[in-house]
Order: structure tokens, then C-alpha cells, then sequence
């Protein structure tokens, strides 16, 4: 049965700055064709050098509170998934709160990589689960991996982009709503997916700097398996739990990691490309932000209708996976693509 606890309100925030696969190529050592037929992201967004992920995610939070129809004052609980700080402390969700004048909401990060904003929907939704009908919290996720990436290193700096989605949760009808999540994390791959440096293992130095330990490592074939076992599973257990077969889906938004490989793997689970959202051609990889960012576009594109069974599997570093299955309520207002107002 629905929860009664669902998205009100949706906002998504892509920097200016377009940068394209043949600006990217050359100092990474590939072509344009191989960053297209391996990955299949023709075009990412980077921050200006003066953004930090807080402006970002504010950008996309108050977008999000405008979709709501929500005064940022009745937000109760602020969840922010990131692995790009601001800084290591405090909370960059602290930073956000201010900015955007939620000053009556305990606000902290999550950090699961890139599940950081479907393991901030199921904080969120219990929380409201236990408090009186008629509050608030908002959950973001947010990245500016720009900073954090080896513009040699192919296996990295072609995938990610920086960008942060954001969602007003609280009370919907009672048939509508959040009908199960679920979450995973299995440390034993922590390695996998990183940046070594900067932290208490590897604190910042001048050799530590020097060796690159400052931006991201991916072991590509690991996450690459991790992600073709995962997706499948994800997607069998939340139908199973709700009580649905994967036919009954109307609308899946997952996590964007590499258009190709979703394509593949949504077919290989029986969902029709029409049913499955994929924006990492245009954006690249966002992290926590790929799938707000994704459900926004949607949802502005009028792809999500009133009862949609709306299915979100996620999975990260860490390694972390998880999903939200729910029973779509229209938000407050429409909202409007990030895309739309960047590329005109």
C-alpha cells in the first residue's frame, strides 16, 4: 500500500557551461567515436571556477520549493547527497539550509556516491512517518566532480559532469505515495570507486598531490559488473516487494552511469526503452544528482502521469545500491527541465 508520503515539488540546476566530447578527447588520448560508442555521453556541464556544490544545490532546492509551492521555512529536515564537499566539515547541507533560508530544518550530507538522493528519499520518508501530517523535507543531490577529475585519465573524465536535482517530499493522498525502498552497501568493493586523497587515510601533502591522489579512481570493469549484477536485481526486488510485475512499471529513472550500458541492461530486464529515462547522453554522469536531475526532465516533458508506478533504482561507490518504487502524485506545479533553460 502507498505510504501517503510522496514528491511535492521538483527542481533541477545544470552549470552554463557545455563542455563536448571533442573538447574532452584529446587530453584524455581517445576519439570522439570512442568516447561515444563505449560510453555513449556526447556532452557534460562544468561549474564555473566560483561555484562550489552548496551553489549548486541551493539553485536546484529552490527550484524545487517553487515546483512545491513550498515556503522554504516549512522545511522541517534537509538531506544532501554528495561526495563533492564543499568542504570535509561542516555539513555542506548546512551551507545549503542557509542559503536558501530553511532555517527551521535540521539539515546534514549523506554520502553514498551516487545512491546519496534515493538513501536521502528514505531518511526523508521516515522521518515524515513519524511526525505530524503537514511537514516538510527536502532531499538533494548534488556533484562537482569537475574539480575531482584527471582530465588525462579516459576512464573518468569523459563520464562525469557536475549538476544537482532536489525534491520536496511530504504528505500526497493516502493512495498515492512512496510503496517500498530498499538499500544496500557492501564495503568489501570500497576500493573500486574513490578518491584516495584529502581524507584521514591520505591526508593532504605536497607527495600526495603530486602521486594524484586527489582525484577520482575507477576500477571501470568491476563497476561496470557491479552495475550489470545489480540493475537487474534492483528492478526484480521492488516489483516483488510491491507486489507488481516489471510489465506494471510505468516510468523508470535510474541512476545514470553510461547511456550504452543502461540501454543494454534495461532490455535485458524487460523494460521498453520508452519506459526508461536516460538524460546521460546530454549531462554525462551526475552522481547523486543523476536521477533527480532525470525525474525533473521527465516530469517536465509530461512523461509521469497521476498513478504512474515510478521506479527509481540507484547504485554507487561505496559500493551502495538501493531504490524508491512509487505511485506517482502530480507535483504542485509543473516543473522545468534544466535543459530547457540552458539550451533555450
Amino acid at each position: 500500500m502507498p505510504s501517503g508520503i510522496g514528491i511535492l515539488g521538483l527542481g533541477a540546476y545544470l552549470p552554463e557551461t557545455v563542455r563536448t566530447n571533442e573538447e574532452i578527447a584529446p587530453a584524455a588520448g581517445v576519439t570522439v567515436e570512442w568516447i561515444e560508442q563505449r560510453t555513449g555521453v556526447m556532452q557534460r556541464r562544468v561549474a564555473e571556477r566560483d561555484q562550489a556544490t552548496s551553489d549548486l544545490a541551493a539553485e536546484a532546492a529552490s527550484r524545487a520549493l517553487t515546483s512545491a509551492g513550498i515556503d522554504a521555512s516549512r522545511i522541517g529536515m534537509l538531506v544532501l547527497g554528495t561526495s563533492t564537499l564543499d568542504e570535509l566539515g561542516p555539513a555542506t547541507a548546512c551551507r545549503v539550509q542557509h542559503r536558501i533560508g530553511a532555517a527551521g530544518a535540521v539539515a546534514f550530507d549523506v554520502n553514498a556516491a551516487c545512491s546519496g538522493f534515493v538513501f536521502g528519499l528514505r531518511i526523508a520518508h521516515d522521518w515524515l512517518a513519524h511526525q505530524p501530517r503537514g511537514q516538510y523535507a527536502l532531499v538533494v543531490g548534488a556533484e562537482l566532480y569537475s574539480t575531482f577529475l584527471d582530465s588525462s585519465d579516459r576512464g573518468t573524465a569523459v563520464l562525469f559532469g557536475d549538476g544537482a536535482g532536489a525534491a520536496v517530499v511530504g504528505p500526497v493522498s493516502p493512495e498515492r505515495g512512496v510503496l517500498h525502498t530498499s538499500l544496500g552497501s557492501d564495503g568489501g568493493q570500497a576500493d573500486q570507486v574513490l578518491i584516495p586523497g584529502g581524507g584521514s587515510r591520505i591526508p593532504a601533502s605536497r607527495e600526495s598531490l603530486s602521486a594524484g591522489k586527489h582525484t577520482i579512481f575507477m576500477n571501470g570493469r568491476s563497476v561496470r559488473d557491479f552495475i550489470t549484477e545489480m540493475f537487474p536485481r534492483v528492478v526484480d526486488e521492488a516489483c516483488t516487494a510491491a507486489g507488481i510485475g516489471i510489465a506494471d512499471l510505468d516510468v523508470v529513472v535510474p541512476h545514470q552511469p553510461n547511456p550504452l550500458l543502461l540501454r543494454s541492461l534495461s532490455e535485458r530486464t524487460g523494460l521498453p526503452e520508452e519506459k526508461t529515462v536516460i538524460l546521460g547522453d546530454r549531462v554525462g554522469n551526475v552522481g547523486a544528482a543523476s536521477i533527480p536531475v532525470a525525474l525533473t526532465h521527465a516530469v517536465a516533458r509530461g512523461r509521469v502521469s497521476d498513478g504512474d508506478h515510478v521506479l527509481l533504482p540507484t547504485f554507487g561507490a561505496g559500493v551502495t545500491w538501493g531504490s524508491c518504487l512509487l505511485r506517482w502524485s502530480p507535483t504542485t506545479h509543473r516543473p522545468l527541465s534544466a535543459l530547457d533553460e540552458t539550451e533555450g
